[in-house]
């Protein structure tokens, strides 16, 4: 498998995570001429945070720090407007990036090492408690299958795309490559969250 690459890069308001299921409503130009030919070729693109800017209009600066995403389905509702369900596959780190005519921003990137499986440790089996509690409550379409709940770093992920984090906490998980540092991330935004 290849350590470098270079991909097109959607900037959103969003972190995605391996394995992450992440919806997206795809209408501009530019991205709507990006999913063709992801689709076409069965390629990925790269979602990262946005560094500066907005979603829409002129291209936003997106954190140096991503995800790749596979489209696993796709719908046209309308002409120049695609419905997608996409899923996180390997973390990466963009190298270099330039603009395309068309205002779409692509990369070459380098991939990061995927965290070892690494068991829950004790202290935080609240908080693999905690996501399957809440993967009962939620729309299943939302969590990837099957629950990895002996998976530190994937108990880590899907929390952090449940709860409420701060976009720099979500782009620091994502960086990180030890599931139990994950897991300690996520306690302290949830002790935070607590206190009086």
């Amino acid at each position: 498998m290849k350590d470098t690459a270079e991909i097109p890069i959607f900037p959103l308001n969003t972190v995605l995570y391996p394995q992450g299921v992440l919806p997206l409503r795809v209408f501009e130009a530019r991205y709507v001429d990006m999913t063709k030919s992801c689709i076409g070729d069965d390629e990925v693109f790269g979602v990262c945070l946005i560094h500066e800017g907005r979603e829409t209009g002129s291209p936003a600066t997106p954190e140096v720090w991503g995800c790749t995403a596979r489209i696993r389905h796709w719908e046209v509702p309308t002409p120049g407007l695609f419905s997608l369900i996409t899923q996180g596959e390997r973390i990466f780190c963009i190298r270099e990036r330039f603009t395309t005519p068309s205002g779409l921003t692509r990369a070459l990137v380098q991939y990061a090492a995927h965290p070892d499986p690494q068991p829950v440790p004790a202290r935080y089996q609240p908080l693999a408690q905690l996501l399957e509690d809440v993967a009962g409550q939620i729309d299943p379409r939302l969590l990837p299958t099957p629950l990895r709940l002996d998976d530190a770093a994937w108990v880590a992920w899907r929390l952090a795309e449940l709860l409420p984090l701060a976009a720099e906490d979500r782009l620091r998980l994502l960086q990180l490559r030890d599931g139990a540092a994950m897991l300690a991330l996520i306690e302290r935004h949830i002790g935070s969250a607590h206190a009086p």
